[in-house]
């Protein structure tokens, strides 16, 4: 059966994979580099699973339960073959990174943490930006649960949060405007 696309054989599915691995923020799941995978009418999942597999058999990609990431060897060989990838396929893969990128990126970015503490539960909030932390603050809760809403809170309005504390912070003692 004839196939259509720029992917044609189990060597560019692996090269296709390396290059997404290569390029991601972060160590992603197989769900994800699966749909980041399947971007040419020529990509068939069966072999793409089986590649990512012997990918992994072969130490150019490692995984820690269902998340992988490139090795050493993998970005030697992605920087060796890349170029036989069509650049068609190079920049459909940059376009459906790019925000997958950014967002891992703020994960990374953006902390928070419950932990068991003496007399309830510490939250341990961080935020850095790319020159560094921006700040971190722990927070004392009587329960598991406001902890992990607190955590929760913050992730999904970091921002906010920040720009909260400043305005409290800057405000003089009269309740006026910033100084």
């Amino acid at each position: 059966m004839a196939r259509f696309g720029f992917i044609h054989d189990k060597l560019d599915i692996k090269l296709l994979v390396l290059y997404i691995m290569d390029r991601v923020a972060a160590p992603i799941d197989f769900a994800t580099l699966t749909d980041l995978s399947m971007c040419d009418s020529g990509m068939d999942y069966f072999q793409f699973a089986e590649a990512a597999a012997e990918l992994a058999d072969s130490g150019h990609l490692d995984r820690q339960g269902d998340i992988y990431f490139i090795t050493e060897k993998g970005r030697r060989a992605c920087a060796a073959g890349e170029s036989s990838l069509s650049s068609v396929i190079r920049q459909r893969c940059d376009r459906r990174l790019a925000p997958l990128n950014q967002a891992l990126k703020r994960k990374a970015q953006v902390r928070a943490r419950v932990e068991e503490a003496p007399l309830g539960f510490a939250v341990c909030l961080s935020m850095d930006d790319d020159q560094g932390s921006l700040f971190s603050l722990s927070l004392l809760s009587p329960t598991k649960e406001d902890a992990q809403r607190i955590a929760d809170h913050f992730l999904t309005h970091p921002d906010r949060v920040y720009n909260g504390l400043l305005g409290v912070l800057l405000t003089d003692n009269e309740g006026g405007a910033p100084q």
